[in-house]
């Protein structure tokens, strides 16, 4: 009888992905930067590890979003004081942080357990086109997953 080999901490490989997210749809961009920051793509994949990769995101001011969003979806925080209730919409978070857009859709497509922080600490979020990981890619641009199976 065979036995299963469970992966081990000392076994897990890491790469480097660059996602441009310009004129990308929002949730579909996070679900797959969510899916690299996982692991779920690799053959050794388990839940109880944080096997998941760097991601480099990059031209997050500009990402869209569809419908009314720009100015319905609203952005809330609570500083524990009384009266610290905030809001914003996502117009308005775009003028200030447009970085934490992307963070937080990312955040909301990761597992909500203790490895969720790990996984966010390997995401970099850059307003535009200028990062200081140009020398952590093998391949020059990957923009998420390869468009080669879908119809045009």
């Amino acid at each position: 009888m065979a036995n299963t080999n469970s992966t081990k901490l000392s076994e897990i490989k890491r790469d480097w992905h660059l996602v441009d997210v310009k004129n990308k749809i929002l949730g579909r961009s996070a679900s797959d930067i969510a899916q690299f920051l996982m692991g779920k793509s690799k053959a050794n994949f388990v839940r109880n590890l944080d096997m998941g990769d760097y991601v480099v995101v990059i031209n997050a001011k500009d990402i869209k979003v569809s419908g009314k969003k720009e100015t319905q979806k609203k952005y809330y925080r609570h500083s524990g004081y009384p009266g610290g209730f905030k809001q914003q919409t996502l117009q308005e978070l775009r003028a200030k942080k447009p970085v934490e857009i992307v963070r937080h859709a990312v955040s909301g497509m990761l597992p909500q357990n203790r490895l969720r922080a790990s996984m966010l600490k390997r995401l970099y979020v850059f307003a535009n086109e200028e990062h200081n990981y140009k020398d952590k890619f093998k391949k020059e641009s990957l923009n998420g997953k390869s468009d080669e199976g879908k119809k045009k």
